[in-house]
């Protein structure tokens, strides 16, 4: 690309400092003081997070999905016949990753992913937009189409067949990723980051500073 020049692109981070001893022994706890603080600061999206994957041919692909809940990990939900979920059913582990810019901060998540149990998933999808439900069924998500237009008749159908109560299509559902690493990052002025990471060992968390 000639003439962008990308070297002199930097911001100067100052907001905030991040301590051991500022942050709460439970990361899923500290992750939901980060997450309140995002949202009462109107970050834009502040559920949006990018969710890493391995395929078959041992390829990492990402992608932006939102978070629906915070309990014992972190809950999406996806066409299990997508690319993610394909990916997932081969290698159940991810790595989720938050940006809020707007508060100078961003969190790393790693841990192993299961699907959530059908109750779960039935609970959320009629909490949805009907639109939204219809969508579920129409696109076959990763898959190749001929055009937009066929996407559009394929949802009118399903509309049609379900004008009042859509079901929850059987290869659509929950997952949640159960960390075993969380990874605090709060930026600071020369690139000297604040970096609190959390290890699950033996079943207890353990705390520690990284190096920026």
């Amino acid at each position: 690309m000639n003439g962008l020049d990308l070297h002199g692109i930097r911001q100067v981070y100052s907001k905030e400092t991040l301590n051991e001893e500022d942050c709460h022994p439970d990361p899923l706890k500290q992750f939901e003081l980060w997450l309140n603080a995002a949202i009462e600061a109107k970050v834009h999206e502040p559920t949006a997070m990018n969710v890493a994957t391995v395929d078959e041919h041992g390829r990492p692909n990402a992608r932006i999905v939102l978070l629906k809940e915070v309990s014992d990990g972190f809950v999406f939900f996806s066409n299990y016949h997508s690319r993610k979920g394909c990916a997932l059913a081969l290698h159940p582990f991810a790595a989720l990753t938050f940006f809020w810019p707007e508060l100078e901060r961003q969190v790393r998540i790693e841990g192993k992913v299961s699907q959530l149990a059908a109750e779960q998933s039935d609970e959320y999808f009629y909490s949805r937009p009907y639109t939204s439900r219809i969508g579920a069924w129409a696109s076959h998500q990763s898959e190749v189409i001929k055009s937009k237009q066929e996407l559009l008749t394929r949802a009118a159908l399903i509309g049609a067949r379900h004008p009042v109560k859509v079901p929850r299509p059987p290869h659509w559902g929950g997952y949640i990723v159960r960390p075993d690493l969380l990874e605090f990052w709060q930026g600071r002025p020369s690139r000297l980051h604040d970096r609190i990471q959390y290890r699950l060992v033996d079943g207890s968390w353990i705390k520690e500073r990284l190096s920026p």
